[in-house]
């Protein structure tokens, strides 16, 4: 899956070029639009929390970091046990895991109020009232959806696209 980006200075204009992505058959579940909080967004399908934080990059970069910590701290518990102490390598696996489980809650909670890094090139145009729309399309018809809303919606700004999470496709 790729998700492709466009701006679209109104919301009729997002309108538009989301009624073409569903004339492409790309479902609404795949569609996605963007805007500041001063631009109501009726009848056209809202960013979840999923796109519009940085929640997805932070679960990954916190279960990465707490495993390795968590294992560091059942290598250094296994070379140099406590008094009293039979530490094994379940010992190790468990840290390993508790410390996983941990990274990814303690860098979710920082997630969810850190706007999506890979959004940071459209925050201007947000802000000055443009909307984003996000679709998630199948790679092979990237260029045909491309093509597809340059040709109906001329005031529609094609940004590019990029691959989207292999864990929320």
């Amino acid at each position: 899956m790729r998700r492709l980006y466009f701006l679209a200075p109104d919301t009729t204009t997002a309108q538009a070029i989301v009624d073409d992505l569903l004339r492409a058959r790309i479902t609404w579940r795949h569609i996605h639009v963007l805007a500041n909080h001063s631009v109501g967004l009726e009848r056209l399908p809202e960013a979840s929390l999923l796109q519009r934080s940085d929640v997805v990059h932070a679960l990954e970069r916190g279960v990465m970091f707490g495993a390795a910590t968590g294992a560091i701290v059942g290598l250094v518990a296994l070379m140099f046990p406590p008094a009293n102490f039979d530490i094994t390598g379940g010992v190790v696996v468990a840290l390993t895991l508790a410390g996983a489980v941990f990274g990814a809650w303690a860098a979710g909670m920082i997630g969810v109020d850190e706007p999506n890094t890979r959004l940071t090139r459209f925050s201007d145009p947000i802000e000055h009232g443009q909307l984003l729309v996000m679709a998630d399309v199948p790679g092979s018809r990237e260029a045909e959806i491309e093509e597809s809303i340059a040709q109906h919606v001329p005031r529609a700004d094609v940004e590019g696209a990029e691959p989207t999470s292999p864990i929320f496709p």
